[in-house]
């Protein structure tokens, strides 16, 4: 077993729902295996409140998450990637930068629950739900045997996690 820690970047377009709940996730789950960052194309610039509520809520750290753009992960001295998951269609459907090292990535899409429309319960409920799919994306991802892997059966095995329940429709065909 090797004791090297892996760095993961996960990208959305505002990077300020899903890739966070999913750095926050990793962050914690992932820990002394995992380094756990996210991005966005077009960051928001602030983090969704009911993200950080539904996070706090599940007993996972929020200090120091904040919405940044992936430029900061391209460029010289960034912390080179080893995998990195787009987790809305929109950022997987954009030209994504040149990564250092040139990490392995996937798509893992779920449904937004920043678009939520309706009560703050309507919201409340939709990023718990978030939550609930990226955190089984996680574990599945933490479970793989990554030193034993070959390259081809990582690949598998991270497209199949972008098949777990919740996924998102749009580029289906890219992920089977």
């Amino acid at each position: 077993m090797t004791d090297r820690v892996y760095n993961v970047l996960f990208l959305c377009t505002g990077n300020s729902a899903r890739s966070i709940l999913a750095e926050s996730v990793l962050r914690r789950d992932g820990e002394g295996r995992f380094n756990a960052f996210s991005a966005g194309s077009h960051p928001k610039g602030v983090v969704n409140p009911f993200a950080l509520e539904v996070l706090a809520a599940h007993g996972y750290p929020a200090e120091g998450l904040r919405s940044k753009g992936w430029d900061e992960f391209a460029a010289p001295g960034a912390p080179k990637m080893d995998f990195v998951f787009t987790v809305c269609d929109s950022a997987a459907g954009e030209a994504c930068p040149i990564w250092p090292g040139r990490p392995m990535s996937a798509h893992w899409g779920v449904e937004d629950p920043a678009a939520i429309e309706g009560t703050d319960i309507d919201k409340e409920r939709a990023f718990n739900q978030a939550l609930r799919y990226m955190r089984n994306r996680i574990v599945a991802f933490a479970a793989l045997p990554l030193t034993s892997l070959d390259t081809l059966s990582l690949k598998a095995g991270l497209r199949a996690i972008g098949r777990l329940e919740g996924a998102t429709d749009a580029g289906a065909e890219s992920r089977s």
